[in-house]
């Protein structure tokens, strides 16, 4: 029996989820992220997704399938122990923001002189450049 659960987000742009998931992966355990891969659960069980990272718990993936625009989250829960669900997708949330941010400024000439992160906040001071 599968116990999959797929989440609904807002993420419509697989190289900026690409890289917020490589930014946040060593935090929550995540690592050797592969593309157009199975996300493995309970009893061997896979399911299709465009971007998959393997946990900490053997057998137990976190993966990203798109839905219509928007890709959506997919993991057995039952498995994962070590990582909590609105920790991850916040922190996710976070890091897909700021690298779509950071290539909206790059392509409107603004550089980045400084970024800091104080209390979950990222704070950063840009420079336009001529």
């Amino acid at each position: 029996m599968s116990h999959f659960t797929t989440i609904k987000t807002q993420f419509v742009s697989q190289p900026h989820l690409k890289q917020a998931l490589q930014d946040i992966g060593p935090e929550f355990g995540l690592h050797k992220l592969r593309e157009n891969a199975m996300v493995e659960g309970y009893g061997r069980i896979t399911t299709p997704a465009a971007l998959v990272m393997a946990t900490k718990n053997p057998g137990y993936d976190i993966g990203f399938r798109k839905e219509g625009e928007a890709f959506s989250l997919v993991a057995d829960w039952y498995g994962i122990k070590d990582i909590d669900q609105s920790h991850l997708q916040a922190r996710l949330s976070q890091r897909y923001a700021y690298q779509v941010v950071k290539e909206k400024l790059d392509q409107q000439g603004f550089a980045m002189v400084e970024e800091r992160l104080e209390d979950q906040i990222i704070h950063l001071t840009l420079r336009r450049t001529i």
